[in-house]
This record gives structure tokens, C-alpha cells and sequence, in this order.
């Protein structure tokens, strides 16, 4: 007997209890992973089941489509079957039910005209979405305006800048139910699919990852982190069965101006547990360094002390608090020049700056549980770092790390990406990042009460 995808059953009903009054309502319906996991034939076969019920009008687009074969046409038609639903016409190059329901399909590229017309949509399910251009979705959205309509949106992310995945998986709009659904949740994935996505987990991980996991690609292969050695790191700690816990260490990235934002990550020893962002004028300078100081405890504040970020220090001695807290100065100098960072290389021939010895720091670490992770290779538990799958706004800081490419100064050391050339690339500032790489660093802070570096121990 037919059936949709009972691990989906949340993401459809209220408690995952399938009844009519338990229908979740929502603007944007957002199914994505890899391959093999059931997304597009669950989209079918609602869609089948809905408008079997009642009258429903579909739109079905996708960006490229030469043939109604390469449309969801066959899908839907196959559930029709599958389910065994009556009443369906199902025609040349649309499919209806006598009851009035109508699916229609178009390709966006050669069909902005006939979309735009289009009246009375219940439902835009968009398939293949990570194609999807920003100036595309501007004239999809106004279509579909009846009221209680839906957008639904089914995908395998490609990159991680990809309009889509930043709209609907980073920064998804208010009224979106979001899924992430992979082949390890299909029930009806095939031995023989398995064995081949078991063939190549085996061979090359990574490409594993992006096929069947939906990982995106980063755009760039200068990218400082790579995204797999951020997945890995994903409650690594309980992967590994190891106690990565200890001293609390608070990072505060300081809102420049204009549309930048505060953040702060806070780390559990070697395990981030928390992230938070929120935005605050120049006049509110205080009210926010005392709400990144909240969150310190018993533990310690790493602050950038760049520019606007001066302040902090002096705004914690005003309020009578005068220790635990510590500058980090990006474009200051390296921490420990003469140690070799490499063989026959020191850290001073390697870094131009403090920022891009604390990032190196932290990829090393991150590729470092990659490999323990993937690889069952050992390393000392101050060489690994955990993140806490638990930590809400998860997704962007899993962009946001392995988005800077590495660059070179004119002294041929390596740099970070400044903020000006990620902003050529339209991409704002990574504020969830730079407050995770100075909570992972505090070894690379300066005590502002005592003008020194910390050290590990400490």
C-alpha cells in the first residue's frame, strides 16, 4: 500500500498526528538535503492527496525545463497512481481532476510572461529551487497571492551562497516550516542505493557529504574553513564520546555601524553552546557591553577591541567590573612570533595578523575533529573543538565560518579576507564567526588589566 514518508509527518501536522485540524499553516513549505531522500515524491504525493480532496490549482515551475518530462509531471502522476486516486485527467501537458483541481507546468527561463499571469495559485512548488536567482523568486512571489496560498520550495543545496539556501535555510522569512531531510530517513531507499551511497562515503567523504547529506559547496577552494570540517564539528564531542567541557569563554564581536550587528558565541572549554545577535546604535554602546558581560558568569569576555569595540573595557571599569575581560586586537601583532607554526616556519612568517593567526587556529582545530570525527585519528582533546547542534541560528554560522577566503598581505603572509572585499562579493559581514573565532581563542587575547596574553592554562 502507498504511503508518504512517515519520518515528514511533522513537518505536515501539529505532534505529527496526521488530521485535518492538525495541518501546520505556512507561507514558505522548505524540504532540502541529498540525494535518494524522498523530498520530491513527498511534495508529489501531497499535492496528489490535496487535490484529490479538494479543488486545488498548482503552479509546478522549476528554472530549466525543455520538456514536460523534465517538469515534476511524472512524479505527480506517478503518486496519482501509486495512491490509486480517481478522477484524474492526465493530459499531454497538465494534469486535472473533475472536482476542478489543476496542475500546470512551466520553465521560469522561457515562461516569465505566462507565470506572471498566472491567476488563483494555491500552491507555487518549486523543484530543483537552489537555481532559483533572487530575481526570479522577485517575480514568482507576487504571483502566488491568494489568500492562504503556499510556496513550496525542494531542493539539493549546491553552494552555500546560493540565493535560495541563504534566503530559506540561513535567513528563512517569517512563516516557513523547514526540513532538512537526507536517504538515512527514507524508509523506501533500496539496498541497492545504499550500497552505492556506502561506496562512496567510502572512497571520497566529502563528495558523500555534498551528494547525500545536502551539503552546499563553499564558492571558493581559498575558503580558510572547509564546510565538511564544520559539519564534522557539529556535536563532536558526543561523536567522539570525549568531554570537551571547561572554562567559559565569552566572544563579543562588536557592532561597527550602519547595518552591522553584536555577537556573541559562547564556549563551553572546547564546545560552543550559544550564539546570539542583535542589533543596537552607537548610542547603545553600554547597554550592549553589559549584555555580552551577562553571559560571562564565572568565565571570561574576549572583545574586539578595534575601533567602536574600545569601549568595552572602560565601560566594564565604570560599572566597577575590573577583571576577565580581554582585548582582541585582529590587526595587531602575532602572539608568539618566534614559535614555529610549521616546520622551519614561525608564526611571524606565517601570519600577517592577529585575525589570521586566530582563524588558521581554529581551521586547524576544526580539521583536526574532522579527521577524529571521520577518520577515528587521535589528536590531544585542546586540539579539537565541538559545536553544539542545539545552538539556534546553527546554519549561518555554518556559513559564515567557511565563508573568508585566505589572502596574501604585500609582505607575501597570509591575511583574512577583509570586510570590504567580502562586501564585493555582497556579503555582509560574519558576525556569528568572528565572535566564534575569538571565544575559541582566548590563548590569543591580551588580559586589559594586566596588558598580557593569556595562556592555555589560564
Amino acid at each position: 500500500m502507498a504511503s508518504l514518508n512517515p519520518n515528514l509527518l511533522d513537518f505536515w501536522f501539529k505532534d505529527g498526528i496526521a488530521s485535518d485540524k492538525n495541518f501546520r499553516k505556512a507561507r514558505h513549505r522548505v524540504l532540502y538535503g541529498g540525494r535518494a531522500s524522498s523530498k520530491s515524491w513527498e511534495f508529489a504525493g501531497q499535492a496528489a492527496g490535496i487535490a484529490n480532496r479538494c479543488m486545488l490549482r498548482m503552479l509546478c515551475v522549476r528554472r530549466y525545463q525543455n520538456k514536460i518530462k523534465e517538469s515534476v509531471y511524472t512524479l505527480i502522476a506517478s503518486q496519482i497512481e501509486n495512491f490509486g486516486f480517481k478522477g484524474f485527467d492526465i493530459r499531454a501537458s497538465d494534469i486535472k481532476h473533475k472536482n476542478g483541481s489543476e496542475f500546470v507546468f512551466y520553465g521560469i527561463e522561457r515562461n516569465t510572461d505566462e507565470i506572471k499571469s498566472f491567476e488563483g495559485a494555491d500552491i507555487l512548488w518549486i523543484e530543483e529551487a537552489h537555481n532559483l536567482t533572487k530575481e526570479q523568486w522577485e517575480i514568482l512571489k507576487p504571483t502566488i497571492r491568494k489568500e492562504g496560498s503556499e510556496i513550496w520550495l525542494s531542493f539539493n543545496p549546491k553552494l552555500a551562497s546560493d540565493f535560495v539556501y541563504q534566503r530559506f535555510v540561513v535567513n528563512p522569512p517569517a512563516s516557513t516550516i523547514i526540513r532538512l531531510i537526507n536517504y538515512t530517513e527514507n524508509p523506501f531507499i533500496s539496498k541497492t542505493a545504499l550500497a552505492d551511497i556506502e561506496d562512496l562515503k567510502q572512497e571520497d567523504y566529502e563528495t558523500y557529504e555534498h551528494v547525500y547529506l545536502g551539503v552546499p559547496k563553499t564558492d571558493d577552494e581559498f575558503a580558510i574553513i572547509k564546510r565538511s570540517w564544520v559539519e564534522a564539528a557539529v556535536d563532536a564531542h558526543l561523536k567522539l564520546g570525549i568531554d570537551l567541557s571547561g572554562a567559559r569563554t565569552v566572544g563579543y564581536d562588536v557592532a561597527d555601524s550602519g547595518e552591522d550587528k553584536n555577537a556573541t558565541t559562547v564556549f563551553d572549554g572546547a564546545i560552543a553552546r550559544e550564539i546570539d545577535e542583535w542589533k543596537a546604535p552607537e548610542d547603545e554602546l553600554v547597554t550592549s557591553a553589559l549584555r555580552a558581560w551577562g553571559k560571562v558568569g564565572n568565565g571570561r569576555l574576549v572583545y574586539d577591541s578595534i575601533g567602536v569595540g574600545a569601549h568595552v573595557g572602560s565601560t566594564l571599569k565604570e560599572k566597577k567590573i575590573y577583571s576577565r575581560y580581554y582585548k582582541f586586537n585582529a590587526a595587531g601583532a602575532v602572539v608568539n612570533p618566534d614559535k614555529e607554526y610549521a616546520p622551519k616556519i614561525t608564526n611571524a612568517e606565517k601570519f600577517e595578523n592577529l585575525k589570521a593567526q586566530a582563524w588558521q587556529d581554529v581551521a586547524d582545530r576544526l580539521r583536526n575533529t574532522f579527521n577524529a570525527v571521520n577518520k577515528g585519528m587521535k589528536y590531544p582533546e585542546s586540539e579539537l573543538i565541538s559545536i553544539s547542534s542545539e545552538i539556534k541560528l546553527l546554519e549561518r554560522l555554518k556559513t559564515e565560518l567557511c565563508t573568508p577566503n585566505k589572502s596574501i598581505s604585500k609582505r607575501g603572509l597570509d591575511m583574512v579576507e577583509s570586510k570590504q572585499d567580502l562586501r564585493k562579493r555582497e556579503i555582509k559581514s560574519p558576525n556569528l564567526a568572528d565572535s566564534f573565532v575569538m571565544g575559541a581563542c582566548p590563548h590569543l587575547a591580551v588580559d586589559s588589566k594586566l596588558d598580557r596574553f593569556l595562556t592555555m592554562a589560564e
